[in-house]
Parts: C-alpha cells; structure tokens; sequence
C-alpha cells in the first residue's frame, strides 16, 4: 500500500511544481521582477487572497476614516494647536498616507490574485510602504524624545517652538525618503512578494548590494528608532517614579493622605500620557517587526518562506496605520471632547467632564508651557 501511494503523491506533486505555480498568473513585464524562489510554490488558495483583500479593505476604512479625524480635529481645534502636537499630526498623516495609498491596489489585487498595474507602480507601491512606515517610526522617536524633554528635565527643559517642530519634521521626511529612494537607484531593488499581490524590498537576492540595504535600513529605520526610544523610557519612568516617592514621603511628614495639587494631577497625567506613547510605539514594533523577521530570514536563508507568510508580512504593517486613533479617541479626553463637539452623533455620554482633563496623548505637556 505505501509503495503504491509514494509515487502517485509524487507524480501528483510534480505536476503542480511544473504546471502550475504561484507565478502563472502575472503579467509578463513583470516576470522579470519575480525571484526564482517563487516559482517552486502551487498557487495559493483563493480563500486567503479573498481574506487578505477584505481585512486591507476594513483596514483601510478605518484608518482613512481614523487618522483622517485626528488631523481635521488637532488641526481645527485652537486648545490643540501645540507645537508637539504637529507631532501628533505628522504620524495621523503618514499614517493615512500609508493606507489610502497601500489599500486601494492590494484590495484590486486581491481580486485579481496577482499584481496588475504593472512594474512602475510595484516600485511606487513599495517605495510609499517604505516611505510612510519610516516617517511614522521616527515620528513616534520624536515624541519620545519630547516626553524626555518634559518629563525628565523638567522646567529645565526648553519647551518646542512651532519652528522646531516643523524643523523636527521636515527632517523626519527627507531621511525617509533617502532611504526609500535608494532601491530605485540600484541599492537593492523593490520587487513582488511572494503572495503577488503586494510589492516590497528584494530579501531574496543574495548579492551584496541587495543585503547590505536591508542591514542597513533595519539598523537606521528599526533598530536605533527602538533603542532611542527605550533610552527616553527608561529614563521617563525612572524620573515619574523619583517623584511619586518623593510626593509619598512629603505626605506621610505632613500627615495627609495625599499632596495632589493641580501641579501634582498634571504630573500624574504626564504618568498616563507617557505610558499612552509607550503602548502606541509598542504596536507599531509589533506591527513591524514580522516584516523584519521575513526580510532577515530572506538575506540569511535561515528558512524557506512561503508566499503565505509573506502575507502576514503585509497584514500586520499595514494594522500599524490603524492603531493610533484608537489610541487616540480611548486615552485622549481633550481630543474626544473635541470631537464631539464637531460630531455629536459619536458622544453616547455626558462629555462635560472631558474638558476639564490636561491630557493631550503624548505630548499633553507642552501646552502647560508657552512655546519658545
């Protein structure tokens, strides 16, 4: 029975690889583009491209809809129009960017179970994911470094001007964009992934142009932004809970049960605020660093990647452009006052309260402070 069924499965197998593949459905102009690797692989299941196109479709709604409320109400609403708010502004747009540009032709795509507006548009869709992933990254850096500045240094710290932040933020884009113009110019290359349907950097190739790039990329857009982050962190939590010891103490001295003045309440929220930022950059990483994994597993052939893999890839960076409003309308009582304000259909309880809160999701601080 064994001997029987052992070269029937292998006859079978044989077939698939030779017949029919997961490359046979793109276009010719863009075969050039697509690893050899792929080609060993059946095609995949319809079902999971019909899965993957309406989860990018529902993603794409809710961030278009989401970040698009964040930026019309920061930028609409006098009582949020800070300095380290352009912060807060600058990651809502990149993020929109990232899925009213991604969205639209992955959803196609997924239709078509293949790529099909050709090689041009592969590398524009490639190079924008790139784009807005590393603006937000460094965004989210900046932020961080602004709650250092607060928190740890206190009234010490020079508060941000407009002018700083928009200088902070003009520097985000143009090295963005340095790195993710690169491939267009022969350092590495942007190319299909596995699933056809998508387009990213070439993990694959083992030249040394094609690794270096992604060595680097990861070093400058993944892994400094991380530890950078970590260093403000460590040092903001060290600086709160100095304080929070020291207000216990002069309590307990004075035989009161607390000491929260208004002074007191704001550093208390500054507490809060902070941790919103972390739990806001922590998605991002988690959103992020499956794709890295695939690329580092690509470059070091550490494990064969499947054209279903890679989909995952796709799906958990493109869930980082929706994480933020979320965040932003659960922990930010200023910004959903605001909001209901200008949309009362979306208030489903008295937000009289709301108003009275300092909160302004990780960078409340500043507007405590006049801008330089």
């Amino acid at each position: 029975m064994a001997a029987f069924a052992e070269p029937h499965f292998s006859a079978w197998t044989q077939t698939v690889v030779s017949n029919v593949t997961v490359v046979d459905k793109v276009p010719a102009e863009m075969l050039h583009m697509v690893d050899a690797h792929w080609y060993q692989f059946p095609p995949m299941n319809p079902l999971w491209h019909s899965i993957l196109g309406f989860a990018i479709f529902v993603l794409g709604v809710i961030s278009i809809i989401g970040n698009g409320c964040v930026i019309y109400i920061f930028t609409n609403t006098k009582a949020l129009r800070t300095p380290s708010n352009l912060l807060v502004v600058n990651l809502a747009f990149s993020d929109f960017l990232m899925m009213f540009t991604m969205a639209p032709p992955m959803v196609i795509n997924c239709w078509h179970e293949t790529w099909v507006f050709g090689p041009f548009a592969c590398e524009l869709y490639a190079m924008f994911g790139s784009l807005f992933g590393c603006a937000s990254i460094w965004t989210m850096t900046m932020i961080a470094f602004d709650r250092y500045n607060v928190i740890v240094k206190g009234l010490s710290a020079k508060p941000m001007s407009n002018n700083g932040a928009l200088l902070r933020i003009l520097g985000i884009w143009a090295f963005a964009l340095l790195w993710t113009l690169a491939p267009l110019f022969g350092w590495n290359r942007y190319v299909p992934e596995g699933n056809m349907t998508a387009c990213g950097t070439d993990y694959l190739s083992q030249d040394f142009t094609s690794r270096s790039y992604i060595l680097m990329y990861s070093g400058f857009v993944y892994y400094l932004p991380l530890f950078s982050i970590i260093y403000s962190y460590i040092y903001i939590i060290q600086a709160v809970s100095a304080h929070e010891k020291n207000m216990r103490e002069q309590a307990k001295k004075m035989n009161v049960a607390s000491l929260r003045s208004q002074e007191a309440q704001n550093t208390s929220t500054e507490m809060k605020l902070a941790k919103v930022a972390l739990v806001t950059i922590s998605l991002w990483f988690m959103a992020w660093t499956p794709y890295l994994v695939i690329n580092y597993t690509g470059i070091f052939k550490a494990a064969p990647i499947s054209p279903l893999a890679t989909i995952w890839g796709s799906l958990f960076a493109k869930a980082n452009a929706v994480y933020n409003p979320i965040v932003y309308g659960i922990s930010h009582p200023k910004y959903r006052a605001a909001l209901y304000q200008k949309f009362p259909s979306l208030s489903c309880q008295d937000n009289s309260d709301d108003g009275q809160s300092v909160a302004s999701a990780t960078t409340g601080v500043s507007e405590e402070k006049p801008a330089a």
